[in-house]
């Protein structure tokens, strides 16, 4: 899903919404606004002092030594002024900006863990992990460079322009008669930068995603085969990234010469004005033509960094719309209302009537009716895509059904707390998740308060501490990220020891043997008939000598279940599942 920009003009809207946050530390921000104000009346002041010098103390025959004295220990002041104000203004807005940038980084990354599956399965994590960190890193430049920068350079165009009436309105409008037509130009120029930068941000987050995904891919990768071609396909990403870059670099070139063009014209504009006013009995002109050469000089920058700036704030607002996009993504799965935990869990499940799909139009089960008594151990198997993890998902409420109901104990699990619900679930995938810590932290994960000897305990009974055993520091060994260093049996025991730790009513098991060698299968099996004792239990395998000790198997095909039974009597049956059997 590439990233999309719906608009190249700034929304007004999203940074309604950032700089609302600033309400909380406006003391702050109002000390940083005094500051910059003073800062920039404090930069626009040497030119009219200078003029003075020039126009009324030069000429002066007496007191004329003491008044230069004057002027020049204030145009001092102002210069240590001018140095020392931008560095309490700056390190304030730092200092903001650190503190809002960090509520947002919190409020999407809360946000990300509310987010229901469906979210999760229509963008790969690279662009996801992009929008909490690039995105939002460059929100803290906002705060930092851009809205300062903003502030400053409109108070200095406001106060020069008045400065400039005062002194002489016939010179200022000489001087907007250029800066007008180079706003322009420049406006256009960095108009169509921001086109080129947009299309380089998408094509950006589409190298950055398969640079992620070829990370988390790299054994796959490696045993296809498929280095040389990945290499090929990442030179292609980076090769046009870089043309659209090179475009803006030459589009922006553009600037340099059309400014010095327009700015040249205006002082000559004033050079010649001010001899016309000379030629027609206007006096005292030196002071004032040097006045306004200053002026050029400073309201020049802030014209120029202005169109900078606007091209800077579409993107930081492009970047926003992809941050409130996801802050905005409505929960669909979350506690109702009137929720009421699951309490005293004997474990009976009931599908009644369930219809799902994924997408719009799609259904992977129809009118599906499933009831299951407490302590009951149903293994499910079928094709591919059948819907055998589609069933256990809906009962977790990784998903919600289109229509009918999945109940526990009776109750619909849309009526009860999540946390209540997954908490009397334990879930194992085929693909178990080890974080990075301690094998102990990795034990207790699904049950934090438990103690060391807690988690030992269980870990010994899954014969999980043969994993610990392998290092000097045992179950205190830290693992590295995705447990890096352990065999996939070994990361399959740990999470069999949290399931076991946490010790729920209801068992997932989702093809959570299909990957460990047969040695640490035996184990497993050992210790299975001990950990699903009294627990209901829902089995996805492949394996027949996981789910023959199933008290019913069902065969999911067709949207629904196609055929139920023990093992002896779907083999009586010689129906789909005796020919998977023989096909096995």
């Amino acid at each position: 899903m590439d990233e999309v920009i719906t608009s190249e003009k700034v929304d007004v809207k999203y940074f309604k919404r950032l700089l609302s946050r600033i309400v909380p530390y406006k003391k702050l921000f109002l000390i940083a606004l005094l500051l910059l104000t003073c800062s920039s009346l404090v930069a626009l002041l040497p030119p009219f002092l200078i003029r003075a010098i020039v126009n009324d103390v030069i000429p002066m025959q007496d007191e004329r030594t003491q008044k230069l004295v004057f002027y020049i220990v204030a145009l001092g002041v102002l210069g240590i002024m001018t140095a020392v104000l931008p560095y309490f203004h700056q390190r304030i807005m730092g200092t903001l900006g650190h503190h809002i940038i960090a509520d947002v980084r919190r409020e999407i990354f809360l946000k990300l863990q509310e987010l229901p599956f469906e979210y999760y399965d229509n963008r790969p994590a690279g662009k996801i992990s992009i929008r909490v960190t690039d995105y939002i890193n460059e929100l803290a430049d906002f705060f930092t460079d851009y809205l300062l920068s903003l502030i400053v350079n409109i108070l200095k165009i406001v106060a020069a322009t008045v400065f400039m009436l005062c002194i002489s309105p016939v010179l200022t409008g000489v001087i907007y008669a250029a800066a007008i037509p180079l706003t322009v130009c420049v406006y256009f120029i960095k108009r169509s930068v921001r086109r080129l930068f947009r299309r380089h941000r998408a094509k950006n987050s589409n190298r950055n995603a398969f640079i992620v995904e070829s990370i988390m891919g790299e054994k796959v990768i490696k045993s296809n085969n498929r280095s040389a071609y990945n290499r090929t396909v990442y030179k292609d990403l980076q090769e046009d990234s870089a043309a659209t870059w090179m475009k803006i670099v030459r589009r922006n070139e553009l600037n340099a010469p059309v400014s010095e063009f327009f700015w040249n014209m205006g002082i000559l504009a004033i050079y010649a004005v001010s001899l016309a006013l000379i030629g027609g009995g206007a006096t005292a002109m030196a002071g004032t033509v040097i006045a306004f050469t200053l002026y050029t000089s400073i309201c020049s920058e802030p014209l120029l960094q202005f169109t900078a700036i606007l091209q800077q704030l579409s993107q930081v607002s492009a970047n926003l719309e992809r941050i409130y996009e996801t802050v905005d993504t409505p929960v669909t799965i979350r506690d109702a209302e009137n929720a009421v935990p699951l309490e005293n869990v004997q474990g009976k499940v009931d599908f009644n009537d369930v219809t799902f799909g994924y997408e719009p139009g799609i259904t992977v089960l129809e009118h599906f009716d499933l009831h299951v008594s407490p302590g009951e151990k149903i293994a499910l198997v079928g094709p591919t895509g059948a819907g055998k993890t589609t069933v256990i998902s809906l009962l977790t409420r990784f998903y919600d059904v289109s229509e009918g109901s999945v109940q526990v104990d009776g109750k619909d699990v849309r009526s009860l707390t999540l946390h209540t619900l997954r908490k009397e679930i334990g879930v194992l995938m085929q693909e178990p998740f080890i974080f990075k810590g301690s094998i102990l932290d990795n034990i207790r994960y699904g049950t934090p308060e438990a103690t060391d000897e807690e988690c030992i305990a269980a870990a010994k009974t899954i014969y999980c501490d043969r994993v610990a055993a392998r290092f000097p520091d045992g179950y205190h060994a830290l693992l590295g990220e995705r447990g890096e260093g352990l065999s996939a049996g070994e990361k399959q025991l740990i999470s069999f020891a949290r399931i076991v730790l946490k010790n729920p009513r209801i068992v997932i098991l989702d093809e959570a043997t299909s990957a460990i060698d047969s040695e640490t299968e035996l184990l497993i099996q050992a210790a299975l008939d001990r950990i699903l004792a009294g627990k209901t239990s829902f089995i996805v395998a492949h394996r027949l000598s996981t789910i023959r000790k199933a008290d019913r198997i069902l065969f999911i095909a067709d949207k629904g279940i196609a055929e139920q039974g023990t093992h002896e009597e779907l083999m009586c049956l010689k129906g789909r599942y005796y020919a998977l059997n023989q096909r096995k």
